[in-house]
């Protein structure tokens, strides 16, 4: 079971999808992954969202001229995501496992970003295996992009994955680091509780 699952029972889709919208009222910008994914491959490129929740990061790609898939193991997270855009195409697998071509997805993505805390949240010792089913979804160049906590002040878990195990898992995925910030406002790193990767195939 993964840790999300241990933690779902605490708030459905639609909580979570309130907590944006309250957020985006208040004036805060929420599209910040999006920005940073936009600024890193042309408007057109095909982008999976892996770990999509709600759709929140997938939805505003899709206004901004993206080719997007969204797949998420969270039923009610996607309930809410097929609400808000029903046109998009919205898949419901678990990461360890996934294979584009089993879902009818034609593989060769430009960019993979999981962003929302993904890997901290998968079933502890499936983090490799997530690595190397998304690196094999990318087309050679594509981008890896993840953002998630590694510290108790940037987690809703206590941590238990390192930046090093997660370069060690995308090295031996055939991923490069290419960059990493504190936030997806792309300030610098220079450690913290907060890191946002890029990995090239």
């Amino acid at each position: 079971m993964s840790r999300w699952s241990e933690m779902a029972g605490k708030a459905s889709g639609e909580d979570y999808a309130a907590r944006f919208a309250a957020l985006a009222r208040s004036g805060k910008n929420v599209h910040g992954e999006a920005r940073f994914c936009a600024a890193l491959v042309p408007v057109g490129a095909r982008v999976l969202d892996a770990g999509c929740g709600t759709g929140r990061v997938m939805i505003r790609l899709a206004e901004l001229g993206y080719d997007c898939v969204g797949v998420d193991l969270d039923a009610s997270m996607l309930a809410v995501a097929r609400q808000q855009a029903p046109g998009l195409p919205w898949f419901h697998a678990d990461l360890a496992g996934f294979e584009p071509d089993s879902l009818g997805i034609a593989g060769g993505f430009d960019l993979v970003v999981a962003a929302g805390n993904i890997f901290p949240l998968l079933a502890p010792g499936t983090e490799r295996a997530v690595v190397e089913r998304l690196s094999a979804a990318l087309r050679p160049g594509g981008l890896l992009v993840a953002g998630f906590g590694l510290d108790e002040a940037h987690l809703p878990v206590p941590p238990g994955l390192t930046l090093a195990d997660y370069d060690d898992g995308c090295a031996a995925a055939g991923l490069t680091l290419v960059d990493r910030f504190a936030t997806w406002d792309a300030d610098p790193y220079a450690g913290g509780g907060y890191a946002v990767s890029v990995h090239r195939r």
